[in-house]
């Protein structure tokens, strides 16, 4: 549970907790990353499984390293930011894009489109792939942004492993693709190897949603799986930051498991498809 809600607050913190709050206020500190309102319980895990990997015994140990050693920060970001990702996840989020989104997109003459959080770029092909179904790849530019350098050059790189393929194509085939899947890429570096042509409009970049500013005047953000591993007070600081990005009546797409419900913006925004987390924004 997140530590910021539900937790007894007259208990005094552990060891390892205390220890976790001065590492991300370090990382913070040194390399300019905010992790200080991620979720405890899933923040804890990941750093637990990088001390294993590092082979630090305490957290303090693993500060200490992350301090003086560039690389292993590098190293434990890979840990902080575990890509969870699948082209065409969800299908039936894709479906309602055709049905309820890309009618409106397609009244405007061009498109500014954010992917945030795109880790390793399944979500951003998934995107461009249906864009250029729809007519729409040509007049968009497409950001897509994430904290992780590793994953922003996977993602920029376009090649994924082959043996996830028919998991991908299933789920083209169900998010109503109307061609041959296997158009797209060609097998080659050992993996699939996605056309060039899918990512001409998009800038991949760094940018922290916990720490950064808007994107002006976007039509439609797409941000999966992301918010789940932040508190209460970052998901609205987020929020915010997608209100005020969108332009009037632009969209916004969460993942499965994430609600506005509870959060600052539950009546700025309106359901346009709830069930596949599909919304407009409402107001100034």
């Amino acid at each position: 549970m997140d530590a910021d809600h539900g937790a007894d607050l007259s208990k005094p913190p552990s060891d390892i907790d205390i220890e976790l709050r001065m590492l991300v206020e370090a990382v913070y500190l040194k390399y300019n990353y905010d992790f200080r309102d991620y979720t405890g319980a899933s923040q804890k895990r990941r750093v637990q499984a990088a001390m294993r990997v590092m082979e630090c015994d305490t957290v303090s140990a693993l500060q200490a390293r992350v301090m003086h050693e560039p690389a292993a920060f590098a190293q434990l970001l890979q840990f902080l930011t575990i890509p969870v990702t699948e082209m065409f996840r969800d299908p039936d989020y894709y479906l309602a894009l055709r049905r309820h989104v890309i009618p409106h997109l397609e009244t405007y003459p061009s498109l500014k489109i954010w992917v945030a959080g795109c880790s390793t770029g399944e979500e951003v092909y998934s995107l461009a792939i249906l864009l250029k179904e729809e007519g729409l790849l040509e007049r968009s530019l497409i950001y897509a942004t994430d904290i992780n350098p590793e994953s922003l050059e996977a993602a920029r790189r376009g090649v994924m492993p082959l043996e996830r393929m028919r998991l991908y194509t299933e789920n083209y085939q169900k998010s109503g693709g109307t061609q041959a899947f296997s158009d797209y890429y060609t097998a080659a570096y050992g993996g699939a190897l996605f056309e060039r042509e899918l990512v001409e409009n998009v800038t991949f970049a760094d940018h922290s949603l916990a720490t950064d500013s808007v994107f002006a005047e976007t039509h439609f953000i797409s941000c999966r799986n992301v918010m789940i591993y932040f508190n209460r007070r970052l998901q609205n600081r987020v929020l915010g930051l997608f209100h005020e990005s969108l332009v009037h009546r632009g969209f916004l797409g969460l993942g499965s498991k994430e609600s506005i419900d509870f959060s600052s913006y539950a009546q700025r925004f309106e359901p346009l498809a709830k069930r596949e987390r599909v919304f407009r924004k409402v107001g100034p």
